[in-house]
């Protein structure tokens, strides 16, 4: 089976045909939801949705690397990234 890339258009168009309600109106549902999470995790915050997953915020510490180009040896800053767990519910459906 080919794998298919599926964008928030076509996720916002299923969900407008079971609910009938506007693909306008839902787009915008999923961009707020998209930001919510963000503005959460940002503060420190984990977000858990049943059956799918949880967001939070991950500390990379400060690291050593060599630069692949040059050789030489550079520091990596530490930083805060995003991180995803999938639920056990969704991790199930996939298998």
């Amino acid at each position: 089976m080919a794998q298919q890339t599926i964008k928030r258009d076509q996720i916002a168009q299923k969900i407008a045909e079971k609910f009938d309600i506007p693909k306008k109106t839902v787009v915008e549902m999923l961009n707020y939801f998209t930001e919510l999470i963000g503005q959460y995790i940002k503060q420190g915050n984990k977000v858990k949705i049943p059956g799918l997953g949880t967001f939070k915020v991950r500390e990379r510490k400060a690291r050593s690397a060599i630069n692949p180009k040059t050789g030489e040896k550079i520091t990596v800053p530490a930083k805060r990234v995003p991180r995803f767990t999938p639920a056990k519910e969704l991790k199930e459906l996939v298998k």
